[in-house]
């Protein structure tokens, strides 16, 4: 008999349009936070996400896991019982003999059968003490009852301050310090675009291979570089509550950032996302201290710049270009002649020819103070008298409309 098609009906219509609104694509697009929590799933590590209510915290996470191909696994950790985490005791044949094997849930024998996949513990701050407890085995050893997460599934967690959380907990200290926190905001433009129907697309970091023995090498050095001077730092638990709830240095969170120092630096990733990275796993203080160790580190041998002035690579972030200008002059300071104070001025004349002239006025003054008696004045000085004499004039003119200011 032949058959016919069923008239649409206006739940099938419907249908068709949420299946429109939910059609869209994605494109490459600089996005720190989403680079930050991509190196750090990259490297093995937990993650949580910390943000306001609608926010994108979710979204992002599908996103992510439709990206790099990972089944997304999601359990809501507030409407969970410790059971849950732990087993649940099952008394088998011979409990005497055998013992009582713990149970694991059905989400954790899915993906462990699939060997691979992205475990989402959202509303992680609404869970209670008992719960959190139960998760430290969960988030460290990758433990759930008597079955361990193979190596191809990823922990991310997400969670609301206690001020915007439904009936919310402060998080444990023990628990916190197993995670990389990231503070997840929205950025306008990426959500007017993205609700255009284009959202950014999620990538794990391109880690060069032949870089792999330096990047750990040099965040060895820069983490252990730190703490041999600060032994302070190596731990140090916070004392109110809401701050043991967040990022703090302990071994185990210095290794975390040891780790992430040598993903960063094998991707090639900026400034901005090893900051979010190295603060969101052992907080402010001791993260901006390490990236003070870090710059010191990346700035170029003042011997090497002095002996090829004219092939010299200078850094090109300011301050850092700054320091390496100061650390030129003190160097010639440290052991003057003729030769290497000429290959100095030289240098300035590469640095006000590269970058802001500005940078170059108290290295310059500084180095013509340095100068011998029997010393000729080499022709590059030319270039910077009129950058100095500028600098001075204009240094002279704020401080006469300072004084006016104040005089009045």
């Amino acid at each position: 008999m032949p058959t016919h098609a069923l008239p649409a009906t206006q739940l099938d219509v419907a249908a068709d349009l949420l299946a429109l609104l939910r059609d869209t694509t994605t494109e490459p697009r600089p996005d720190p936070q989403l680079e930050a929590l991509t190196l750090a799933v990259a490297a093995d590590l937990p993650v949580l996400l910390w943000g306001e209510p609608g926010i994108g915290k979710t979204a992002s996470l599908t996103q992510l896991a439709a990206a790099l191909d990972l089944p997304l696994t999601t359990v809501i950790a507030s409407v969970h019982e410790p059971s849950d985490f732990s087993g649940l005791p099952v008394v088998g044949d011979d409990p005497a003999e055998q013992g009582v094997p713990m149970a694991p849930p059905d989400w954790a024998v899915r993906l462990v059968k699939a060997g691979r996949g992205l475990l989402f513990l959202d509303e992680l701050s609404t869970a209670p003490p008992a719960v959190q407890a139960a998760l430290l085995r969960v988030v460290l050893e990758r433990r759930i009852g008597a079955l361990r997460l193979p190596a191809g599934v990823r922990i991310v967690a997400a969670a609301n301050p206690r001020s915007s959380a439904a009936d919310g907990w402060e998080l444990s200290a023990p628990l916190a310090n197993r995670f990389v926190h990231l503070q997840w905001a929205h950025d306008h433009e990426v959500v007017v675009r993205g609700l255009a129907g284009t959202w950014p697309r999620a990538t794990l970091p391109r880690l060069d291979p032949e870089q792999l023995p330096q990047a750990v090498e040099f965040a060895r050095r820069a983490v252990g570089g730190l703490l041999s001077g600060r032994p302070g730092l190596v731990h140090r638990l916070p004392s109110g509550e809401a701050r043991r709830g967040g990022p703090w240095p302990s071994p185990r969170s210095w290794e975390m950032t040891q780790c992430l120092v040598a993903f960063a630096t094998a991707a090639g990733a900026s400034r901005d996302v090893l900051s979010l990275l190295v603060r969101g796993t052992v907080g402010d203080g001791p993260g901006l201290e390490l990236l003070a160790c870090v710059d010191r580190m990346e700035l170029p041998d003042p011997e090497v710049l002095l002996a090829d002035p004219a092939g010299a690579e200078l850094p090109e972030r300011g301050d850092l270009r700054q320091a390496a200008l100061d650390g030129v002059v003190e160097a010639v300071r440290a052991r003057p002649d003729k030769e290497r104070w000429d290959a100095a001025w030289a240098l300035l004349v590469r640095a006000l020819e590269t970058g802001a002239p500005d940078l170059v006025v108290v290295p310059a003054s500084t180095l013509a103070s340095l100068r011998a008696a029997d010393w000729d004045v080499p022709a590059s000085i030319e270039r910077l008298a009129g950058v100095v004499s500028l600098s001075r004039r204009a240094d002279r003119a704020a401080a006469t409309v300072k004084a006016g200011v104040g005089g009045r």
